[in-house]
């Protein structure tokens, strides 16, 4: 096994001066630092077999990045609205990060936007497979500097976020199901949307709602120019009994990033989506689990990550035999901070 890695230190708005070229030889794997909105544009046209990914969940946590939080108030001066979002090159050449967004419907935009940026270079029977969770609208939204939602004390931030048609307090989005017609009104065939059950849900203070114990995994393919749509798929490297509901626990946090897929809910996807010796590209690959997991199993992987910490543990990671096989049986996530006079909202 080995590891190539090239960084790319991309300000605000700028391109990458060169193509991608992904790892050629099995049991390889690069890190490229950057937004995935430049890189993924720089890939080699039908060049990879699966995209796998989670990338940040909309009003959450920070991430350490800085956004502007005078955005929308920019947007309606240059005489945008609110009911329409922005191209996200001009959100981020304005201080905006995907995530943190003013509006959900933003986030949907930018984020179906961004992973549009690769269907050219998925090839035509690869898959794309997106991990999202939901979120609950406060009007004043707690925001974690890093650590899950309304978990432990990390710091916290708060904002106003404008109210109006489905933004009403306490209200569950449905951000996930926003997202996947978005991408199906852009052509993108909807072939599964498997529920992880996570069973190692703390505690929350909440009285009249019950605990959001799951999220949800979107198998996408390419819509075909006529007829069927055709892909690569094991179904022998699937989970036993091959449902669309999973049962993993929710994996630990590593090298500082709060939100680490589980081992075991990722390998069943990759081997499953990815014939041996192809190419998984993970656009939001935070510390890397994906592409070790690929790595492990024979596969080529290929991941892009915006912040520069964790794009060098990424590197760091990928060839970790142990960081691709851990294992969440025994896993307790942090109890639920009890003084937080925020919960309730949620």
């Amino acid at each position: 096994m080995g590891v190539s890695a090239k960084s790319f230190n991309l300000g605000q708005g700028m391109e990458v001066s060169q193509g991608i070229t992904p790892p050629l030889q099995g049991n390889l794997a690069e890190v490229h630092e950057g937004d995935a909105f430049d890189l993924m544009g720089k890939l080699p046209a039908e060049s990879v077999d699966l995209i796998i990914t989670s990338p940040p969940y909309w009003g959450l946590r920070t991430y350490g990045l800085d956004h502007n939080e005078e955005i929308l108030r920019e947007w309606e001066a240059e005489g945008g609205s609110k009911e329409v979002a922005p191209p996200y090159d001009w959100y981020r050449l304005h201080g905006g990060c995907l995530g943190l967004e003013p509006l959900p419907e933003w986030y949907v935009s930018n984020l179906v936007e961004i992973l549009q940026r690769g269907a050219s270079a998925l090839k035509p029977g690869g898959s794309m497979w997106i991990n999202i969770g939901d979120t609950y609208f406060a009007r004043w939204s707690s925001i974690r500097f890093d650590g899950r939602q309304g978990l432990g004390d990390n710091p916290r931030m708060r904002r106003k976020t404008p109210m109006g048609g489905f933004r009403q307090e306490k209200q569950l989005l449905l951000i996930p199901a926003r997202f996947a017609i978005a991408m199906q009104d852009l052509r993108w065939i909807l072939r599964n949307d498997v529920i992880w059950e996570k069973r190692n849900v703390p505690p929350r203070p909440e009285k009249d709602r019950l605990r959001l114990a799951h999220e949800h995994f979107f198998h996408f393919v390419k819509r075909p120019k006529e007829g069927r749509a055709k892909y690569y798929y094991d179904m022998s490297a699937v989970e036993d009994g091959a449902r669309d509901v999973v049962r993993v626990n929710a994996a630990p946090g590593s090298d500082g990033h709060s939100a680490t897929f589980p081992v075991g809910l990722i390998e069943p996807r990759i081997v499953s989506s990815c014939p041996p010796g192809g190419l998984v590209l993970d656009p939001f690959c935070g510390t890397g689990r994906s592409l070790a997991v690929a790595v492990k199993n024979g596969r080529r992987g290929l991941g892009f990550e915006i912040t520069s910490n964790f794009s060098a543990s990424a590197r760091a990671n990928v060839t970790n035999r142990q960081f691709a096989t851990a294992s969440e049986d025994e896993v307790d996530l942090p109890k639920q901070d009890k003084g937080d006079p925020q919960s309730h909202l949620f």
